[in-house]
């Protein structure tokens, strides 16, 4: 029986040779493009596209906000990331925020000026230049096709206008009016309309011709600062000046010949490669795509996966994390075993005794480099503080620290929380290779639904050998944990049959079906390149030398993928 409605984009998958992108804007996949053309690499067009992608979704991401990155050398197969999260005001420990009656049943708003933490986004852009970068265009070439774009306007696409409106109308309800400068004359811009932010081409400008100095010292950071204390935060010059970025080896798993590559804590990859370990225990492919079984297994194991990530995951430099054993695969089978195909678990503990607005976009050149990218801001338009000048909004990150004294995740001066936003990075899992396959590039934005998109999209791939653009096109589930109440609620998306819906509620399950129109938003918005039609059962990648790029770009956002 068919477990799902027909469900297309009517995209075809993007086909191409000699370097393909993949963004949640046309104009920023266009401006990724020019920079390949222009002798550019994976890493300049990936830079080259955040900056973009800051003036056309500033309620999603920016300047102010922060990034994560991983590159696969095409030359070496080597994989590294840049942790481009920032750290929490020196100042701003447990006993303040006790101090000022702040609890953790009593947080601050989550807009208020406090859950600012220091932007590592910028430094994440100009660190990605400087260590994978061609070398071939300067920070300032790769930072003015962005510049242009804020300098001259665009039209507003249909998806970010409707989102930028309910935005600007939820930040009005705390009581805060966001800057004119992400405004046009006090409103959102509609559908069609050109908006235009100079003060932030000035911005993109100088840290094209400076540098990381020109974002971290000076102008811009005094007017951060200024923002932020006169709203009540306690973030110093002292705090953006210390700001670096930090090098890391991704974390991994290897599910049936491949090998997942996330980042590792404080990112919530960790959450994406729990859950894919305890899906491997079950058999996913006879249950069928997007069935009752299915959906069932991956709803238990997301609460599995997610329950441990909310305990254990932290900021690596204050704890210590016991990493080795949540990725054993031992430790994934023990934990499958508490799942029952007839019903829900009763409380989801830990298994060791011991907001969503974000954008994703992928760059893989002819080099054979790959470029996994992710920038946010948190919530919408983060805080809404916009530093004067600068046109962009402060990020509030921090709202995802936990004020349980002792927690893995408690709040401390010069500390990264809890990170929802991770890129990916697919490979083969050959041991005999002198060098891993490069597989895919990709990811699906969305905060919690992070893990759970990649993992849905991966398996659309490997288990019911869709290309990618089916693989993005199809209906997905979103599994919602609500931790002040303990609930958890499972979201099905329209094209996912009634049948499927009512037997998941015979099982003990919360669910809301269909989730339809733009409130498929809380479904994330993905893209995939990938490198040959691995995913297809029928053809042996390894008697295939081709290098032929396949892409897909979700279309629950306006973007699109484009190849030369």
């Amino acid at each position: 029986m068919e477990t799902e409605l027909p469900f297309s984009s009517r995209r075809s998958p993007v086909v191409c040779f000699h370097g393909c992108v993949a963004s949640s804007q046309p104009l920023a996949s266009s401006i990724g493009v020019d920079i390949l053309k222009r002798g550019g690499n994976a890493a300049d067009a990936a830079v080259a596209i955040a900056a973009a992608l800051a003036v056309t979704e500033p309620f999603s991401t920016g300047p102010g906000g922060d990034a994560f990155c991983l590159f696969y050398s095409g030359e070496t197969g080597e994989i590294r990331g840049i942790n481009g999260s920032g750290r929490s005001p020196r100042a701003q420990t447990l006993d303040f925020m006790e101090g000022l009656g702040y609890t953790a049943g009593t947080p601050p708003s989550p807009s208020h000026a406090l859950n600012v933490t220091v932007p590592g986004a910028p430094a994440c852009w100009c660190d990605t230049i400087q260590l994978f970068g061609s070398h071939k265009l300067s920070m300032q070439e790769v930072m003015s096709g962005a510049a242009e774009l804020a300098e001259v306007g665009f039209p507003v696409a249909e998806v970010t206008a409707h989102h930028w409106a309910k935005l600007v109308a939820a930040l009005r309800d705390t009581g805060k009016e966001l800057n004119g400068d992400l405004l046009i004359d006090g409103h959102a811009p509609k559908c069609g309309q050109v908006f235009r932010n100079p003060n932030l081409t000035k911005t993109l400008e100088e840290l094209g011709e400076c540098g990381k100095p020109a974002f971290y010292q000076g102008r811009v950071a005094e007017a951060i600062v200024d923002v932020i204390n006169q709203n009540g935060g306690v973030m110093t010059l002292d705090d953006l000046s210390s700001h670096e970025s930090e090098v890391f080896t991704p974390i991994s798993t290897d599910y049936k010949g491949v090998r997942l590559w996330e980042p590792p804590p404080n990112s919530q990859g960790l959450a994406a490669l729990l859950l894919l370990n305890i899906m491997e225990n079950f058999p996913l492919k006879a249950a069928g795509h997007n069935s009752s079984d299915y959906i069932h297994v991956l709803v238990e194991a997301v609460r599995l996966a997610h329950i441990d990530a909310l305990c254990y995951l932290g900021d690596p430099d204050h704890v210590a994390m016991p990493l080795e054993t949540l990725l054993d695969k031992s430790y994934s089978h023990q934990r499958a075993q508490h799942i029952s195909m007839d019903r829900t678990m009763g409380g989801v503990e830990p298994g060791l005794t011991t907001g969503c607005d974000t954008v994703y976009f992928c760059v893989i050149d002819s080099q054979g480099n790959a470029c996994s990218f992710v920038n946010s801001i948190y919530a919408g338009f983060g805080t809404g503080l916009v530093p004067k000048g600068c046109g962009f909004s402060l990020q509030n990150r921090g709202a995802g620290f936990s004020l349980h004294r002792n927690h893995f995740n408690c709040v401390a001066g010069g500390k990264r929380p809890y990170h929802t936003i991770i890129p990916a990075l697919v490979t083969d899992s050959a041991t005999t290779s002198p060098k891993p396959r490069l597989l895919a590039a990709l990811g699906v934005m969305g905060a919690f639904m992070q893990p759970q998109g990649h993992v849905q999209v991966l398996l659309n791939m490997l288990e019911f050998g869709m290309n990618p653009q089916q693989a993005l096109d199809a209906p997905r589930v979103y599994v919602d944990y609500d931790r002040t109440t303990d609930q958890w609620s499972v979201n099905l998306e329209e094209g996912v049959r009634q049948e499927v819906a009512e037997e998941l509620r015979k099982r003990g399950h919360k669910v809301s079906w269909p989730v339809t129109g733009h409130k498929r938003s809380q479904f994330g918005r993905g893209q995939i390149i990938t490198v040959g039609d691995w995913w297809n059962p029928s053809v042996n990648q390894a008697d295939c030398p081709c290098r032929v790029l396949w892409a897909g770009s979700d279309p629950r956002a306006d973007g699109c993928a484009q190849g030369y």
